[in-house]
């Protein structure tokens, strides 16, 4: 009762002493623990954007794509018109928000140029039983994964943007992972890194849970590496995107996509930059 009774005396009546100061103190640092404590407690709906609802079947039909796999519990969605015979089969992790079913773009792009496309999709997003974090998601993508080269065959190579950049990126850390060659679109360095750079306010590096850390899963890595980066890029800013490509010492390519932003890169079918990010991962093939 004292301690309200103290932090509820008006400032003016003690002056600017030293007690004074001391309350103001104490106040402010009563808020900031408030704000770090509902920080660590929502972080994930902070960091997670998903779409749950399921498209119904006329819907990706229309867009050209079903379910996958085809009797069991949903995973991704497959191109339907895919080439017969592939030149391999792309799986994409697509960005943080929205659902798989929302990139029919990537269907469109790639497979003209040859290749099965394969949308994975995350627990709790699309239809998707779960709830999404770091464990889960890489833990899902090596299941898709492994299925994926079960049904298909090799070669298998991975497509990551932002958010999925980071999830590949696990997966393909993995000296077992049946993977080819790895696409990184968007992506960032390590996610601790970037929270600090949008949140430098806030503890980051004590409080974050899920940390995606691009730059330490690909060392030692061996497959050709892309890595396209949105050169005006206002969530992953460039820096981010350069410290991982620096840190890679697979085979590397980098591209720039001049002007483009997070979400508003160039991903109708007829850019150049698809066929030559392709051309550079399918290059040990």
């Amino acid at each position: 009762m004292m301690l309200f009774t103290w932090l509820a005396e008006p400032f003016f009546m003690r002056g600017a002493d030293l007690n004074g100061i001391l309350r103001i103190l104490f106040i402010f640092a009563l808020a900031y623990g408030l704000v770090v404590v509902i920080a660590f407690l929502l972080q994930r709906t902070m960091l997670y954007f998903p779409d749950r609802s399921t498209p119904p079947a006329t819907t990706l039909a229309m867009v050209g794509l079903r379910t996958w796999p085809e009797h069991d519990d949903m995973r991704g969605l497959l191109g339907v018109t895919a080439p017969r015979p592939a030149n391999g089969t792309v799986i994409v992790w697509h960005g943080n928000a929205g659902a798989a079913w929302q990139r029919g773009y990537y269907v469109d792009a790639l497979q003209r140029l040859g290749f099965r496309v394969l949308l994975a999709e995350y627990p709790g997003y699309g239809g998707r039983s779960g709830e999404p974090s770091e464990a889960t998601l890489v833990a899902d993508a090596q299941e898709t994964v492994r299925r994926a080269y079960a049904e298909f065959g090799a070669p298998i190579y991975l497509w990551g943007e932002s958010l999925g950049a980071g999830v590949v990126a696990a997966v393909a850390a993995q000296p077992s992972a049946p993977v080819a060659g790895l696409v990184l679109l968007t992506p960032w360095d390590s996610l601790t890194d970037l929270a600090q750079r949008h949140y430098p306010f806030l503890p980051v590096r004590w409080l974050l849970k899920d940390r995606y850390d691009s730059v330490h899963n690909l060392q030692g890595v061996a497959i050709p590496v892309a890595v396209v980066i949105a050169e005006q890029d206002e969530i992953i800013p460039f820096a981010h995107s350069q410290r991982l490509y620096e840190s890679i010492t697979a085979p590397k390519q980098r591209w720039v996509l001049a002007g483009a932003g997070h979400n508003t890169w160039p991903a109708e079918a007829y850019h150049a930059w698809w066929e030559e990010v392709m051309e550079f991962v399918t290059q040990s093939q």
